[in-house]
């Protein structure tokens, strides 16, 4: 049932705020109060048809420029070039990672990057190639709020994805099944509605996808096992693109990648009964995702009290949230890669091909400790002097010029630490207050912490305890009193979910 009325209480907007995004200011939230739900979801769905501008990098530049020489002569590259080559590729990845975080932070159509952010977990990728990081992040973002069929052809013939899934390697006579088992297992039936021969046959109908050296999908007809393949109980000559349009044919496709979406959007437990509701309406529409999306935001399942509250923030979603309130900047931007290494998400790093698996596993009793420090460590300069339990080469501070002569445990362990060190003694950033106390400039003394509470948490308690939190936050002026009521605010466990 969609709703109707003109305006809705305040935490309807903030919970769909966050689950449309990462939050919302003050004045924007009661801005759209002054409009109905529908309205609002509606203005947000218009982003979709204008494209996003393209997150490219220096060292993506540097790259292309150099591309025709280094396809010429890539075997007779030295030792030394090829080690010049890889990190200059590792720090691209790095700074696409911020370069996209960024956007997320400060993009007024943070709904396109709030779903490209969902299906960059769907369509897990893993390579150490900037370019073809950034070509994959551009298709995944253009088609965030488009067509799923149209995202799921294009993704399948990225050069990340193919590469990362060995299908360049995928030739008749000697198929390869990672790429085959992955489409089916994790794009799109899901696991249990597949058999291992629809594997095997799938594989052989992916034969000859690749790329060539400009990164561009190429199909390569010599390569390719064009004999007759027996796919889901279909027969014919298929090609790949025959078995993706099979796959989006499947109903098992649809409600795995809607049940998907909703425990994203909606409840990490899904409402068997609702996911099948929306299933069929995605279905029925082609797979239109943002159709799908007006459905879920416009409807009062959406809003029912047990899926308020209900979403553990990602570690990404924590992030950006707090850099869309109040942003801060540091010297050193890395700081924000360690950051996610040290919460266990780092943008183009997944776990594995099956991605960050999201809800509670975002929290132990380790992890909620370091969340909760964060907004000390933001906006009141406290150092963050934590190390992560692993730290990739690929996002280590390269610019502390630590050679190691040997690479064992202890010395490596020694490495990190001096790391820790080095990178938690320079993180003082500059807090961009000014935006935020200026919201609360009409809000008398009296009413701050319900107000503050109110933006920040989307349960929101009926009542602050002011007296509680008055020996943990600053009276010395009303700004310090705002910036200390918020700190505290955000390093509590309600501030987590959304």
């Amino acid at each position: 049932m969609a709703m109707h009325s003109a305006t809705e209480p305040l935490w309807k907007y903030q919970h769909l705020a966050w689950r449309a995004g990462f939050g919302i200011d003050r004045q924007t939230l009661l801005q759209w109060q002054s409009m109905s739900l529908k309205h609002v979801v509606k203005t947000l769905l218009r982003q979709h048809q204008s494209m996003p501008t393209i997150l490219q990098t220096e060292e993506g530049r540097q790259l292309r420029e150099q591309l025709p020489s280094l396809s010429r002569r890539f075997l007779q590259l030295t030792a030394d070039e090829k080690k010049q080559l890889q990190k200059l590729q590792r720090e691209g990845v790095k700074n696409l990672n911020l370069a996209w975080l960024q956007e997320m932070s400060t993009t007024p159509d943070f709904l396109r990057e709030k779903m490209a952010l969902f299906w960059h977990g769907h369509f897990a990728c893993r390579v150490p190639n900037v370019l073809h990081n950034e070509q994959m992040l551009q298709v995944i973002r253009e088609n965030a709020l488009g067509n799923f069929g149209t995202l799921l052809v294009a993704v399948s013939k990225s050069p990340a994805m193919l590469q990362f899934l060995n299908n360049q390697q995928n030739r008749k006579q000697h198929p390869n099944e990672n790429f085959a088992r992955e489409v089916m297992e994790l794009f799109t039936m899901g696991r249990g509605n597949y058999t291992e021969q629809d594997v095997k046959e799938g594989a052989r109908a992916f034969t000859g996808w690749g790329f060539n050296a400009a990164g561009e999908f190429v199909f390569r007809k010599n390569l390719h096992d064009d004999g007759v393949k027996h796919f889901l109980g279909r027969t014919g000559r298929f090609t790949g693109d025959d078995i993706l349009q099979i796959l989006l044919e499947q109903r098992a496709t649809v409600y795995h990648v809607t049940e998907k979406l909703y425990r994203f959007l909606v409840n990490d437990e899904p409402d068997t009964e609702q996911v099948q509701l929306l299933a069929n309406h995605f279905y029925e529409s082609g797979y239109d995702s943002a159709a799908l999306l007006e459905r879920i935001f416009t409807s009062e399942h959406f809003y029912a009290p047990q899926n308020i509250g209900a979403h553990i923030k990602s570690p990404v979603e924590l992030i950006v949230g707090m850099q869309r309130l109040i942003p801060v900047t540091y010297p050193n931007p890395n700081i924000w890669l360690l950051f996610q290494r040290s919460l266990e998400q780092v943008l183009f790093y997944p776990p594995n091909v099956g991605g960050w698996p999201g809800g509670k596993s975002w929290i132990d009793s380790s992890s909620l400790m370091l969340r909760l420090r964060l907004p000390q460590v933001l906006y009141a300069g406290s150092v963050w002097n934590i190390r992560p339990k692993a730290m990739p080469d690929e996002i280590m501070d390269e610019d502390l010029q630590m050679q190691p002569a040997t690479t064992s445990a202890e010395e490596q362990q020694h490495i990190r630490d001096y790391i820790m060190h080095a990178i938690g003694s320079r993180m003082q950033g500059t807090v961009q207050w000014d935006g935020y106390l200026q919201q609360f400039h009409e809000v008398a003394e009296a009413q701050l912490g319900e107000e503050i509470a109110q933006l920040l948490f989307v349960n929101t308690p009926q009542h602050v305890d002011m007296n509680r939190l008055s020996k943990y936050v600053d009276h010395s002026s009303r700004e310090r009193l705002i910036q200390s009521l918020t700190i505290q605010l955000m390093s509590t466990p309600e501030y987590q979910v959304c």
